[in-house]
């Protein structure tokens, strides 16, 4: 019986391309839809996550996750967890894959993949809001994308954002939250708040806004008027309606309605920009079944190169 092969960071990251990934969670799109499982459990700040998919001809897979932000100050990864993807024909275990692997590429090939298609093609000023792991991905993925743009970061504590320009060449730290959003062409938004702090007042025509942070039903990143002055889409309706804040709270509030969502990645011909001055919004809500895509293109990518 052979080995389950275990497939380390270094390893896989070594054999991903950002283009590549996100064409390859759009043709998961092309499947039948995903059968999602996820479970939610809280104390205080602190959340485990499990999430499960199963995609028809693409097996399914398990991710659990756990989210402690305290663990900043002590100088630990906040996030951790593991990933197993399970064979579609029997059910055996296919591979266990390093959860940072895997979360790097799906949470920044989900953002690019929308990019892809909502933001302006001659996108100049990249905008990252957050200096943390996410910061990262996302920088490498809009990098690949958009090759000639110059990229600013801002940050609550300026010298984490000091920091992580310092260790991405060519990033410049905003100070300035408001000048910095005049700037940008896309705004990538990766933080962990529950406040909103993106005015939308402060967007201006033609740009693409990100939202990437917000993952629990009390957080957002995005006021009432981004929202309302954007055309809304989505990654999945059913993993962002009902349970994640930045949609789901205005919902209920009455700003926005469930209907003024345009699209998720299952109407992929739908996302397209009509025009060089709207504003596109896009809720990066992550949800299993592009753990599972991305998990199973991160395994044929190690198979091919055995």
């Amino acid at each position: 019986m052979s080995a389950v092969p275990f497939i380390e960071f270094e390893t896989g990251d070594r054999l991903l391309d950002w283009i590549a990934l996100s064409d390859a969670l759009a043709e998961g799109h092309e499947r039948p839809r995903a059968e999602i499982g996820d479970t939610f459990l809280y104390r205080g700040e602190d959340t485990l996550l499990s999430r499960a998919a199963w995609i028809d001809g693409l097996g399914s897979a398990v991710k659990t996750a756990t989210i402690f932000p305290g663990n900043a100050a002590q100088g630990k990864p906040a996030v951790n967890g593991g990933v197993n993807l399970y064979s579609d024909r029997d059910g055996t275990l296919a591979a266990i894959i390093d959860f940072h692997l895997v979360t790097k590429w799906k949470t920044a090939g989900d953002s690019l993949l929308a990019a892809r298609r909502l933001a302006r093609p001659d996108s100049r000023c990249i905008l990252i809001l957050g200096a943390g792991t996410q910061a990262r991905g996302l920088h490498a993925a809009y990098s690949a994308a958009f090759p000639d743009a110059r990229f600013l970061v801002w940050n609550r504590t300026q010298a984490n954002a000091e920091r992580l320009a310092g260790d991405l060449p060519g990033v410049t730290v905003a100070s300035d939250l408001q000048d910095a959003m005049a700037e940008a062409d896309i705004i990538t938004s990766a933080t962990m708040s529950t406040d909103p702090f993106i005015r939308g007042e402060w967007l201006k025509p033609g740009q693409h806004l990100d939202l990437v942070g917000a993952y629990r039903p009390d957080m957002r990143e995005a006021d009432d008027a981004a929202l309302t002055r954007s055309r809304i889409f989505v990654d999945s309706r059913a993993t962002t309606l009902g349970h994640i804040g930045e949609i789901e709270i205005p919902v209920q509030a009455g700003t926005i309605t469930q209907d003024d969502i345009l699209a998720d990645y299952y109407e992929l011909s739908a996302f397209e920009r009509r025009s060089d001055d709207e504003i596109t919004l896009f809720k990066n809500g992550g949800g299993a079944h592009l753990d599972l895509m991305t998990s199973r293109h991160i395994l044929d990518r190690w198979m091919a190169n055995r």
